[in-house]
């Protein structure tokens, strides 16, 4: 089963840009479709308001059911206090799967959030943008959550982003990576030679970028039909799954888990 770990759904309100504006899924889906891909992995754009953002994405996986799942957008500054209370609500409500943080659109990874993570047992799609330094920090502290590094470290193309995450997936157990938006392709080449094939995750970015496009990236490493399977879907379903066993027997950690 193919599934895209990476993509954006549903309205923004701060109005800078496509990535806080709207994620409009319409386009998306049929491409999707058309690629193959069964399920996908959505989350807010920036929003002044995660309350409100990650209701919209509710009702967008609840118009899709069995298609779409739903991850958590934390703002680590904006949401300062109420990680716990955004997560639970979004695990018992909504029943979403995983947390979306960005360092430069929501502030630094901080314990607060790990530690509700944790308390979840959800992974965490964690957008370094371009420093992914502060992951060496992040993967021994808390070996029991699993954390993934969009683009493989950088949307804008940094190849010192790429090589370090690559090394950082090679050497923590609990640390992955997704293929959105990675057009630098010798990087995904060196990371599949370097051992961390099932350590990478098809991610598309979309609605923004093609997924059928994102997809034929994965194709074209030539990879063992085992290794493709893991990075197409296997290894994040396997996260998903870890996610879902956890949650259900998960306090309520609403309290006292400010960092």
């Amino acid at each position: 089963m193919i599934v895209d770990g990476h993509c954006h759904a549903g309205p923004g309100d701060l109005l800078t840009g496509p990535w806080d504006t709207s994620a409009p899924l319409g386009a998306y889906m049929r491409r999707a479709a058309e690629a193959g891909i069964k399920k996908t992995i959505v989350f807010a754009p920036f929003h002044s308001d995660n309350h409100v953002a990650n209701a919209n994405t509710a009702r967008i996986v609840e118009r899709s059911p069995g298609r779409l799942i739903g991850f958590a957008f934390v703002n680590t500054r904006a949401d300062r206090g109420r990680i716990g209370h955004l997560v639970e609500e979004a695990v018992r409500k909504y029943d979403f799967r995983g947390i979306k943080a960005h360092r430069a659109h929501g502030g630094p990874v901080t314990r607060e959030l790990c530690d509700v993570a944790r308390a979840f047992g959800m992974p965490v799609l964690f957008d370094v943008a371009g420093k992914p330094e502060v992951i060496d920090l992040l993967a021994p502290q808390y070996r029991d959550v699993s954390f993934i590094v969009p683009h493989l470290g950088s949307f804008a193309d940094d190849w010192n982003a790429h090589i370090r995450v690559t090394d950082q997936i090679t050497r923590h157990p609990n640390v992955y990576a997704d293929t959105s938006g990675v057009r630098r392709f010798d990087y995904l080449v060196d990371a599949v030679k370097r051992g961390a094939v099932r350590k990478l995750i098809f991610g598309s970015d979309g609605p923004w970028l093609h997924p059928g496009l994102e997809l034929v990236k994965i194709r074209l490493l030539r990879l063992a039909r085992e290794d493709e399977a893991a990075v197409c879907g296997g290894t994040i379903l396997s996260l998903l799954r870890g996610a879902k066993e956890r949650s259900l027997f998960a306090g309520a950690p609403t309290n006292g888990m400010s960092s």
